[in-house]
């Protein structure tokens, strides 16, 4: 990446408008360079979101299913890309595009085409969308912001053969996935981050001041390279800090958990010979002590930050025992 390149101008009205929520308002792609700029910064901080979902997802042995993929909301394309990037391209099957931005798609195709020159790409129009009765597997990246209500998405979602949406980490970002995920748990199969079926524990009221959201890893590059190191001062962002949340649904039935599966949300607290950790298991989300003293490898895990959000504990009186 070459900041020299970069608009910072439009980067920063771009960043403003998602702020704001007033992104979906309006076409804000008024450039090709937009596109350009976009897809070099901010696109790519959103591909690492992806490939942290996609390494969990491997973790749980998941594999798309073999059906056409959708990108709704596409942009420049980053998520189809990420997501070819880790299951290849299923070459009998159409990558389709829906964007409100014509010239987005257009970039977005150019993109896949670079990468997967073989593979089939269809541009999809609002009458389009409205004649798929199966849609596959529908991906979502980085919409909420954008949505006056969540009933149009929704509704697709029920038409597709899984969903695998990622977007940002904010407390009102997680609190609309929930509601997503509590009207079609009962036609699909909850995959991740979830290790269970039941009504989110979220839901709970002593458990409002908290939500589902998880952190991906910046790459060395971030650290390293004197562009992104400008371009994090420029629009000042923390590129150490990676937020999102995300959903995983599909209709097929998937690997039963264990009745220990704990997925760990946010960041643990770690203190100086113990850590609390919001931990979210069959039975709810709560909060779990995990101490030096018990799990000595496991705290030094939490304190190198290289803990993996989904776990099997056993628990006793709200101490973590035993990591299984």
């Amino acid at each position: 990446m070459n900041i020299n390149d970069l608009n910072v101008e439009t980067l920063k009205r771009l960043r403003d408008a998602f702020l704001s929520g007033n992104a979906g308002d309006s076409d804000y792609w008024r450039s090709i360079e937009d596109l350009e700029s976009y897809d070099q910064t901010f696109a790519q901080r959103i591909a690492w979101k992806w490939r942290h979902v996609f390494s969990d997802l491997r973790k749980q042995n998941w594999l798309p299913p073999e059906t056409p993929c959708l990108d709704w909301g596409c942009g420049t394309g980053i998520a189809t890309r990420e997501f070819l990037r880790e299951f290849g391209v299923q070459s009998r099957f159409p990558i389709r595009l829906y964007d409100r931005s014509a010239s987005a798609m257009n970039f977005a195709e150019q993109k896949l085409r670079d990468d997967a020159p073989n593979a089939i790409i269809q541009q999809l129009s609002e009458s389009d969308l409205h004649r798929l009765e199966s849609i596959g597997v529908l991906l979502l990246s980085h919409i909420l912001t954008e949505l006056e209500s969540l009933e149009n998405i929704i509704e697709l979602a029920s038409r597709a053969t899984a969903v695998v949406w990622v977007d940002a980490g904010t407390y009102e970002c997680s609190r609309k996935l929930i509601a997503v995920r509590e009207h079609l748990r009962d036609q699909f199969h909850v995959v991740a981050p979830c290790v269970h079926n039941a009504p989110c524990g979220m839901l709970d009221d002593s458990n409002k001041a908290h939500w589902c959201h998880h952190f991906a890893e910046s790459p060395a590059e971030v650290f390293t390279e004197r562009a992104w190191s400008k371009f994090g001062s420029v629009m000042g962002i923390d590129l150490r800090q990676l937020p999102l949340s995300y959903l995983v649904l599909d209709r097929r039935p998937n690997v039963a958990f264990t009745e220990n599966a704990t997925r760990v949300i946010g960041r643990a607290r770690v203190y100086k010979a113990h850590a609390e950790l919001l931990c979210c298991n069959c039975t709810g989300v709560s909060e779990k002590r995990l101490t030096k003293r018990a799990l000595p490898e496991a705290f030094r895990q939490l304190k190198k930050g290289a803990f993996e959000t989904l776990q099997n504990f056993a628990t006793k009186d709200g101490e973590i025992t035993d990591v299984l």
